[in-house]
């Protein structure tokens, strides 16, 4: 890795993935592919993603391209920038195609559906089961590229900063100086656990925060819903093998903090329109994207009953999206907790 750029593949045109394609092709050399032909095609013959990033003009430089086969042979780096639910076949068309030597990343948010596993365990599956011959003398190297940032606000170069948090920290480390600009800032890390388990459950607290909002219960509610959240965020990223300290940084607290305040947060839009009286398939149809808030709370009430950790505030967005219980008997349920210590 030098200073003449990368060749970076990015797999998804969703608004992450074009915004990370606009992003790096100041520096670096980048082909954009997804499997949406109409959307391959109307890019590009427009020079833009109307379909899920209007209003932002595709670089010149930047490839889009309707091969995968073609986007990956020729990459450095390859980037996953598809949800949860396509990160499985998208590793496993890597591993067919005998690219899984090259370094990937990720930037995707939950737990998969049904299995409660991270990306980073879903990364383990699918690559670790892989003949060693097909790596002999190299080690896969996988990460997540997570923390407080809407897609658009990248995508328009405004100041952010995000953690990479790698499977190798000598992979971080090398590659973050390369990604790092000033107007997104990198900071390379080793705690996949955590920095994954941040990423997953703040979108379950911001859909409380849109509830509490929504509801009117004021400031005063937000910061105490926020406070315990993290409490929760921490709980069970410690026990999913994390680190105490990357709750305090971009990957928990950071993130939390945009994604329960921030006016383009899906998840708080969904606690909103909950608040309103909307039921979940009207919202989820009016949202027109992906909230994986709600299929992580599924998962975290999981986690948090088969580890015995106490996580109320998952469990009772849970109760709400899955099991037909309704806001206000839910808060009401949550305000009636008995008092406990602070730190327990």
């Amino acid at each position: 890795m030098g200073n003449i750029g990368l060749d970076i593949a990015i797999l998804g045109a969703g608004a992450w993935g074009t915004a990370l394609a606009i992003a790096l092709s100041e520096r670096h050399r980048v082909s954009l592919w997804t499997r949406e032909d109409d959307v391959i095609q109307a890019m590009r013959s427009e020079r833009e993603n109307r379909r899920f990033f209007p209003g932002y003009r595709l670089p010149d430089a930047l490839k889009v391209v309707d091969s995968f086969d073609a986007a990956v042979e020729s990459a450095g780096l390859v980037i996953v920038a598809t949800p949860v639910a396509g990160l499985r076949p998208t590793l496993r068309r890597l591993r067919e195609n005998r690219a899984t030597s090259k370094p990937l990343f990720w930037v995707c948010k939950g737990f998969e559906a049904g299995t409660a596993l991270l990306p980073h365990q879903v990364a383990a599956e699918e690559l670790g089961g892989l003949d060693k011959s097909e790596h002999a003398g190299k080690d896969l190297v996988y990460g997540v590229l997570t923390g407080p940032s809407f897609a658009e606000e990248v995508a328009r170069g405004l100041p952010t900063a995000v953690t990479l948090a790698a499977n190798i920290s000598g992979f971080a480390r090398r590659l973050a100086p390369e990604l790092h600009h000033p107007r997104f800032r990198i900071y390379p890390g080793d705690d996949l656990p955590g920095a994954e388990t941040g990423g997953a459950v703040k979108n379950v607290i911001a859909i409380s925060i849109g509830i509490c909002d929504g509801l009117g219960y004021g400031l005063n509610a937000r910061a105490a819903l926020m406070t315990r959240g993290l409490a929760e965020i921490s709980r069970l990223g410690v026990a999913l093998g994390g680190k105490t300290q990357t709750f305090m940084g971009l990957a928990g607290m950071g993130d939390l903090i945009l994604t329960c305040t921030g006016d383009l947060s899906r998840n708080r839009r969904v606690g909103l329109a909950l608040a309103a009286g909307k039921t979940l398939a009207q919202i989820l149809a009016e949202l027109g994207h992906v909230a994986e808030g709600v299929n992580t709370a599924r998962e975290a009430a999981r986690l948090a009953e088969k580890l015995g950790i106490e996580m109320p505030i998952a469990k009772s967005i849970d109760s709400i999206l899955h099991r037909g219980v309704t806001v206000r008997d839910a808060v009401e349920s949550l305000l009636k907790r008995d008092m406990t210590e602070e730190n327990s």
